[in-house]
């Protein structure tokens, strides 16, 4: 009996402790690049916007509740994700267009003076790597945080900031690094795509056509990424020989989403396109216009995939077909801002940032969106015009009696 007892009261000790938050250690979330957390059981999908006050070009990071953003002029904000509000911030003293990473309590982001570890319970700076500027957004791999700089490095640091690995490449390195079986693969300004082993030895590199800032992903052995020389290169992990290669027709600074289970690579491209490929021989699927350059990396849920475009719309379309489930445009056309940040999802919470400097929180699965001040403003400019035209119709009519 107190067996059955003692057993009893473990695991509702185990029911009601808190659960560890599940780390965000790369940009998207992970060498895929899928971006997607579940919700807690106890999470609310609520719909809002958030006022950064300077464009935000990098990706939100998810850690517990909140998501992490950094404006370009180098502003940290914790928000809730539940409720939109903002829980601290932290003024990095530094632009950044880099993306955060949080990895158990500490976050890491770049800056144009280098790296910066925050602690994210005391809200302070715990250390300052200085390098120059650190547009590649880290990795974090056994205790270590890879990133690349436009000093031509690759950086390895532990959690105390010390260098582990400083390895001089050529170019500059703005493609985020990713991390697989102890080898780090990242692409350069130099028009080349580096696997370099965490032991410090160079294992191989590859020659695109033009600079190499879109960050890999990987899947089945291979390393997919794209190029400014328009083409999206699949390559073996062991020795970078080339698979396969598909031309899109412009730059591809976006990075690649992978799907593994249903074999597509989610990828946009200069040419205005979000194009899925089969991962195994770079078979095209379809391919959506938007209109204008897709430089966002997608973030996939069940059978959804959503990104950006420039034109100032976020496309969430079927990933079977295509087709748009629906759009979100929250400049309303008159305000239109460029969405170059990544969308991450939190159950059905997506979330993301333009240019105009706003976060927002809308519901993937209900197709539902929050109101913006683009649209407020845009309703003013409306009645204005409407105001307008009705004194014009007045005075005209009078001078015609």
């Amino acid at each position: 009996m107190y067996k059955k007892l003692l057993i009893g009261l473990i695991v509702c000790l185990l029911c009601f402790s808190p659960i560890a938050a599940k780390d965000w250690n790369s940009f998207a979330g992970g060498i895929d690049h899928n971006a997607y957390r579940d919700e807690s059981s106890d999470f609310v999908t609520n719909l809002w916007t958030f006022n950064m006050e300077s464009p935000v070009h990098s990706s939100p990071a998810i850690y517990n509740d909140y998501v992490y953003c950094v404006s370009s002029d180098g502003i940290l904000k914790a928000i809730n994700m539940e409720t939109g509000e903002e829980e601290w911030d932290l003024d990095l003293e530094s632009p950044t267009n880099s993306s955060p990473i949080v990895h158990k309590n500490r976050l890491y982001v770049g800056c144009d003076d280098g790296l910066k570890a925050v602690n994210i319970k005391s809200h302070e700076i715990v250390w300052d790597y200085g390098c120059g500027n650190v547009a590649s957004t880290p990795f974090y791999h056994d205790d270590i945080i890879y990133f690349g700089s436009d000093d031509g490095h690759l950086y390895g640091l532990n959690k105390d900031g010390n260098v582990e690995l400083d390895k001089k490449l050529d170019g500059e390195l703005k493609s985020s690094p990713i991390v697989v079986d102890d080898e780090i693969y990242i692409g350069s300004t130099n028009t080349k795509f580096y696997c370099i082993g965490t032991d410090k030895e160079d294992k191989w590199n590859f020659t695109t056509g033009d600079e190499v800032v879109s960050s890999p992903s990987h899947v089945d052995e291979t390393v997919i990424f794209g190029s400014s020389d328009g083409y999206v290169y699949c390559l073996n992990e062991s020795n970078g020989e080339m698979i396969w290669k598909k031309d899109l027709s412009n730059k591809v600074l976006s990075s690649p989403t992978i799907d593994k289970h249903d074999n597509s690579v989610y990828i946009g491209s200069d040419d205005g396109n979000l194009t899925c490929l089969d991962i195994r021989d770079g078979t095209l699927k379809w391919s959506h216009q938007t209109g204008d350059k897709v430089q966002s990396t997608a973030a996939l849920k069940d059978n959804l995939v959503a990104f950006g475009s420039n034109n100032g719309y976020l496309y969430v379309l079927n990933k079977y077909t295509g087709a748009e489930e629906f759009t979100y445009n929250p400049g309303t056309i008159l305000f239109n801002s460029a969405i170059t940040s990544s969308p991450v999802i939190n159950g059905n919470s997506l979330i993301f940032g333009d240019d105009s400097g706003q976060v927002y929180s809308l519901n993937i699965e209900k197709y539902e969106v929050p109101g913006s001040m683009q649209l407020f403003m845009s309703l003013g400019v409306l009645v204005v015009l409407i105001v307008v035209v009705v004194v014009v119709v007045v005075k005209f009519r009078g001078r015609n009696k």
